[in-house]
């Protein structure tokens, strides 16, 4: 299956975001995607009041994002932001499109580094995968990477392929440290991983306004092996790659990761 990650900048504005979206999933269509993957926070950026924006599923910027769907028969996963029962948002990821309509709620929220996503954001609680065209996939989002159990609950329900939309903060190392982790969540869960994060936007001329995580790019596909298929740079791009289940099982055959665990094991 032909999937596509989207690496773009999003701004404050729900309805501009959209227009770049629609741009991106009509050229992800073009390319041959079956599937077109939007960075953690596609909706709006970080350093937004997330609180006045966020929308329920039925909304209309997530009916605008089906409507999408429809129009170029793909499958489309964006991040948004919808709202909570405390008050709070919650971090959400949308998945959509013909015969997959389903959403998950990041798990574990970015208490690091000087920044408390926890304060606006509420905590989802269920692992959620989706299938589609013999492939079953699991949802995940940006600082859910630094923890492997999750993807190895995605492998365990059965997984061939993890989809980790993020908004990565910069800083000393950030980008040493995505590379790492997204490389070791696809080995030692034995899944293929698509990272597609937001694009830096010092690479589009754009002074960043916040110290909020508004992305480092460096969006990428990796094999079940932990290698590096297709990668890119810090800027806007779109990434198109091919995954199937084939080598999944062939991996997990040669690295029995999963069979040989002994810890966490229920």
């Amino acid at each position: 299956m032909r999937i596509a990650l989207s690496q773009l900048t999003t701004g404050p504005e729900p309805r501009r975001n959209l227009a770049v979206l629609r741009q991106q999933t009509y050229r992800a269509a073009e390319a041959g995607a079956r599937l077109v993957v939007f960075p953690e926070a596609a909706m709006a950026c970080f350093g937004t009041r997330l609180g006045p924006l966020a929308e329920p599923l039925d909304g209309p910027w997530a009916t605008e994002v089906r409507q999408l769907a429809k129009d170029t028969g793909l499958v489309v996963v964006a991040g948004m932001f919808t709202p909570a029962p405390d008050g709070r948002v919650t971090n959400t990821l949308l998945a959509t499109g013909p015969g997959v309509e389903t959403s998950y709620d990041k798990i574990h929220l970015y208490d690091a580094f000087g920044f408390t996503e926890s304060r606006t954001v509420a905590p989802g609680s269920k692992v959620v995968t989706f299938d589609l065209d013999g492939l079953r996939i699991g949802l995940a989002t940006c600082y859910d990477v630094r923890f492997p159990e999750l993807f190895r609950a995605h492998a365990d329900a059965g997984a061939h392929l993890s989809l980790l939309p993020a908004s990565w903060g910069a800083g000393p190392g950030k980008r040493e440290q995505w590379e790492l982790l997204i490389r070791a969540r696809a080995l030692d869960a034995t899944v293929w991983l698509a990272a597609a994060g937001q694009a830096d936007p010092a690479a589009t001329g754009l002074a960043p306004a916040t110290s909020a995580p508004t992305g480092i790019g460096h969006s990428a596909l990796i094999g079940p092996d932990g290698t590096v298929r297709e990668r890119l740079g810090a800027g806007p791009g779109l990434l198109v790659g091919d995954v199937g289940p084939a080598e999944v099982a062939a991996v997990r055959r040669s690295v029995s990761v999963l069979a040989n665990r002994r810890l966490g094991m229920s």
